[in-house]
C-alpha cells in the first residue's frame, strides 16, 4: 500500500512530507556487507507505524564501486531491494548515491586513497566515475513507483578537508553529477544534493549558499543544533533552538533565484547532551510546527530512525542517542511526539501566510558566519521572532527590488543597525 501523503511529482509546496533518515538497527550501515531483508522489513514497518510517509536511504560508496570502473550489480540490487521493501511498508524513498560521509565516518573506495589518491571533487576521472555510479543507480531505480529521487550523496562537503577545492571546482562537480543523475531518472523524480551547515555559515567555504539554493530540483537544509554551538550557546529550550529549522528554511529561500523554490529540512534531530532526552519530545513538536509555517517548506525528514547500538565503537556520544527508536527497536518518547505532530498537521494542514517583514542579510563569502548562531544577523532575526514577528530573509542585493519583494509578499524591509 502506498503512502497517501503525496506522490513524486505532485506540487511539493502544498503537500508537506514527513519522514525519517533510515539507519539500520542491526549493524548500522555496515549491515550492507550482509544485507538481511527481514531486518530491513522490520525496521521499515516500525517507521511506517509512526505515520511517516518516506525514508532517505544510504548505501556505501566502497561497496557499490570498489574499483573506479567497477559498479557491483549485487550491491545495486541490494539497494533496489531496499526500495521495494519500503514500498511494501507504504514508504516513498530518496536514495543518496555517493557515501561519502555518515555520522562522523568517511567512506572512500580504495581507488581514491593511499598511493592511488585522487581528489574526489577535482580529479576528472574521479568525477566521471561518480557520475557513472549515479547514472547507474538512476537507471536501476527509475521504474520504482515509490522513488522520490536520487541525491548525489550525504553532506559531501564534509570531505573538503581531505579534498580541497575552489568554489568554481565545486560548482563544476555538482553540475556534472546532477546532470548524470538526471540521465537515469524519469520526469517527476528529484535530483538533489546536500551539504552540512558550513555551506550556509562557514566563511569562505567552497560549497556556497548559492550552490545549495540554485542547483538541483529543490534546496536541502540540515539545521543542526550543534552547528555554531547553537544549543549550548542559547539553551535547549531557547527560541534560537526551537526556531532553527524555520530560520534555515527562510535563509535558504533568500538565496534562491525562484522565490517559490521548495526547501527540504532534510536532517534535524535531538542529539544528547545538546538536547536532553527530557526536552526531546517538545523540541520535535516545536521544530516541525515552526518549520511548517514556512511557505516554501517541502517537508521534514528526521535524523534518524534508530540509535546506534553501543556494541559498535568509536562514534561521538551523540550518535548513540539520535534515533526515534532505541537500538532494541523500541519507540522512544520523541517518536510518539513526532508521530502526534505529523498526524495533527495532516488533519489540519497549515496555511502559511506571506512574511511581510524581511530582515536584510548583507554579507560576503568571507563574512558568511554573520548568519550563523552567534552571528549578528542570526541574533537579530531571532529577536524579531521572539517579539512576535515572522521575519523573512532577503539578501541585500534584492532589498530594493520591488518586483521580487512583491512576489514574496514582503512589504517592510528592516536593516541591521
Amino acid at each position: 500500500m502506498r503512502a497517501a501523503q503525496g506522490q513524486p511529482g505532485e506540487d511539493p509546496i502544498h503537500t508537506l512530507r514527513f519522514g525519517v533518515n533510515y539507519t539500520p538497527r542491526h549493524g548500522w550501515f555496515h549491515s550492507w556487507h550482509d544485507f538481511d531483508p527481514a531486518h530491513a522489513r522490520e525496521d521499515l514497518d516500525r517507521i511506517a507505524g509512526l505515520g511517516l510517509d518516506h525514508v532517505r536511504v544510504f548505501h556505501l560508496w566502497p561497496l557499490l564501486q570498489p574499483n573506479r570502473t567497477l559498479i557491483r550489480p549485487a550491491a545495486v540490487d541490494q539497494l533496489v531491494r531496499l526500495v521495494d521493501l519500503a514500498a511494501e511498508a507504504g514508504l516513498d524513498v530518496l536514495v543518496d548515491g555517493v557515501q561519502g560521509h555518515l555520522s562522523s565516518f568517511d567512506f572512500y573506495p580504495e581507488w581514491t586513497r593511499s598511493w592511488h589518491h585522487r581528489n574526489v571533487f577535482t580529479d576528472p576521472e574521479a568525477i566521471a566515475a561518480q557520475a557513472d555510479l549515479l547514472r547507474t543507480l538512476g537507471h536501476a531505480l527509475a521504474d520504482r513507483p515509490n522513488l522520490l529521487g536520487l541525491q548525489l550523496g550525504n553532506e559531501l562537503n564534509n570531505l573538503v578537508e581531505h579534498n580541497p577545492a575552489t568554489v568554481a571546482q565545486v560548482d563544476h562537480y555538482l553540475d556534472t553529477l546532477l546532470a548524470a543523475t538526471r540521465e537515469g531518472l524519469r520526469p517527476g523524480h528529484l535530483a538533489t544534493h546536500s551539504a552540512y551547515d558550513a555551506a550556509w555559515y562557514g566563511d569562505d567555504h567552497p560549497f556556497t549558499p548559492e550552490a545549495s539554493a540554485r542547483k538541483g530540483d529543490l534546496t536541502t537544509v540540515h539545521p543542526w543544533v550543534f552547528s555554531g554551538d547553537c544549543a549550548r550557546r542559547y539553551g535547549p529550550r531557547s527560541p534560537q533552538v526551537l526556531h532553527l529549522a524555520e530560520y534555515g528554511t527562510e535563509l535558504a529561500t533568500a538565496y534562491a533565484e525562484d522565490p517559490d523554490r521548495p526547501v527540504w529540512v532534510q536532517e534535524t534531530g535531538a542529539p544528547e547532551p545538546h538536547i536532553p532526552a527530557a526536552d526531546a519530545p517538545e523540541f520535535a513538536r516545536a521544530t516541525v510546527r515552526n518549520a511548517a509555517g514556512c511557505a516554501t517548506l517541502w517537508g521534514v525528514t528526521w535524523w534518524c530512525s534508530h540509535d546506534v547500538d553501543r556494541s559498535l565503537a568509536d562514534y561521538p556520544e551523540l550518535e548513540y542517542t539520535l534515533g526515534l527508536f532505541d537500538s532494541a527497536g523500541r519507540a522512544k518518547p520523541i517518536a510518539d511526539a513526532l508521530a502526534e505532530t505529523v498526524a495533527d498537521l495532516r488533519a489540519q494542514p497549515p496555511s502559511p501566510q506571506p512574511r511581510d517583514t524581511a530582515l536584510v542579510l548583507d554579507c560576503a563569502p568571507d563574512t558568511r558566519s554573520v548568519s550563523g548562531p552567534g552571528g549578528a544577523y542570526f541574533e537579530a532575526w531571532m529577536r524579531l521572532r521572539t517579539e512576535g514577528v515572522r521575519p523573512a530573509v532577503v539578501l541585500a542585493a534584492r532589498a530594493e527590488d520591488a518586483e521580487y519583494l512583491a512576489a514574496r509578499g514582503i512589504k517592510d524591509v528592516v536593516r541591521l543597525p
